[in-house]
């Protein structure tokens, strides 16, 4: 029981390098360099890489235009509307509330009563 890992690596490695050994082995093939392009075939090839007609591309292309939102104008301005009231509410009463505070050394009446 003291060396069954060990066994265990060796039998492994064992039956894996055997596997690689069976394996066909490829003969190496000459190296053959491509044959040259003429310039047509260049240019032609550079045509076909970059889409045959590029600059064209725009005129063939109608861009649709989004109609303005004016739904949702309407229902911001409705928003608006609604909510300015009860700000300018809030606005006053907070200045009023704050008024008496702003003032360095004065006295407000409510506190020469207390």
């Amino acid at each position: 029981m003291r060396y069954v890992l060990p066994r265990l690596v060796l039998v492994l490695a064992l039956t894996s390098g055997g596997a690689a050994l069976a394996q066909p082995r490829k003969q190496v093939q000459e190296f053959q360099a491509p044959r040259e392009m003429t310039p047509e075939e260049r240019e032609e090839a550079k045509q076909r890489a970059m889409g045959n007609n590029l600059n064209s591309y725009g005129k063939d292309i109608q861009v649709k235009q989004k109609p303005f939102p004016w739904m949702a104008v309407g229902l911001a301005g409705l928003v608006f509307l609604g909510t300015v009231p009860f700000a300018i509410r809030a606005y006053r009463n907070t200045t009023k509330d704050i008024s008496g505070a702003n003032t360095v050394g004065a006295h407000r009446e409510d506190d020469e009563a207390a």
